[in-house]
């Protein structure tokens, strides 16, 4: 069976500083199915946006194959660009003096929509994602949301065999952001109207959409499954959440612990309390976590075990959360 997207050992390499090389995506192998919502998962400088350029025929791999729908990106990113179209968050959605119509017929023109079809489609799309009292509202004049709506909108003008997400919901409230991730779980699946590979570094984005989800991390993919089955795999290494009544200490003596597989620190300037979470190969290592956090002379004010996430399973691979990536930022 012929895959909708298919990359074979893609990389690619960026001039870093003092003329060095930064790989954005190192031996990058995935293919996903017709119909699949795919998510790459990583934290911000993992390659996200570069393996989406590559795809959508903004960016040249430095070597390896990227096909979609069976075209080759480089020799026939012409017959692509047909298929295809690009979501980012936070991106301008079009010119800012033109109203929310005129946006949309001026990207169906670009597309070569008939006139009739064209007026059909930018009134369901405003319909649908329920933004169609903004229809003669200047795009500048809209808010982050609404900007947002329209991009999604302009999106789907051309109705995409292939949906490319990056980070769509970045910036978003939750009201709004949910409700764009229900209208494209719908457009995908209940619609069947086409294929959406996500980027995302929001856990419960990733959980909720995705058929299937890619962990990436400074351009390597660490795992690749269904988010149940990723987490499933973890059952056997025991998580827990930690309160200790201080902002400012170094965790990192953590580090030195047998049996800990990796953690995070999430410090709460309000509360002054710093919350850990530890993965860990067996329930024995939390007792010396409490045991080695009193001797650092601080207090643990509360631990309780956790169900497994997406979160954890990056832990697993990595030893640390997003947060603590260190790599550089849109790449």
């Amino acid at each position: 069976m012929q895959h909708c997207i298919e990359t074979k050992d893609l990389v690619r390499t960026f001039k870093g500083p003092s003329k060095s090389t930064v790989k954005a995506l190192d031996k990058v192998s995935v293919s996903i199915d017709e119909g699949e919502i795919f998510g790459l998962l990583g934290p911000n400088g993992a390659g996200k946006t570069t393996f989406i350029k590559i795809l959508s025929t903004l960016l040249l791999p430095t070597s390896g194959e990227a096909y979609v729908n069976g075209f080759n990106v480089v020799k026939e990113s012409h017959k692509v660009r047909k298929i295809i179209n690009l979501v980012s968050g936070g991106e301008t959605p079009g010119y800012g003096i033109l109203t929310v119509r005129e946006n949309l017929w001026f990207f169906s023109q670009l597309y070569g929509l008939s006139p009739s079809n064209a007026k059909e489609k930018i009134k369901k799309l405003m319909a649908e994602l329920d933004f169609d009292e903004y229809t003669n509202v200047r795009m500048n004049k809209l808010s982050s949301g609404y900007r947002q709506r329209l991009n999604l909108a302009r999106g789907l003008i051309n109705d995409p065999k292939i949906l490319f997400l990056d980070e769509p919901t970045l910036g978003l409230d939750v009201l709004t952001a949910k409700n764009l991730r229900n209208y494209l779980v719908n457009w995908a699946k209940l619609e069947r109207k086409g294929t959406v590979l996500l980027t995302t570094h929001y856990m419960a984005e990733a959980d909720e959409m995705c058929d299937r989800v890619a962990i990436i991390d400074q351009g390597k993919i660490l795992a690749c499954d269904s988010p149940q089955r990723l987490k499933e795999n973890l059952t056997k290494n025991p998580a827990a959440k930690l309160e200790v009544s201080s902002i400012q200490a170094n965790f990192d003596f953590l580090k030195t612990i047998q049996g800990i597989i990796g953690f995070t620190q999430t410090p709460n300037i309000q509360t002054g309390v710093t919350t850990l979470k530890v993965i860990a190969r067996d329930e024995s290592a939390f007792s010396k976590i409490i045991a080695k956090i009193n001797q650092e002379n601080l207090k643990v004010l509360t631990i309780n075990k956790t169900e497994p996430t997406l979160e954890d399973v990056y832990i697993s691979l990595v030893g640390r959360g997003f947060e603590e990536a260190e790599a550089p930022a849109n790449v």
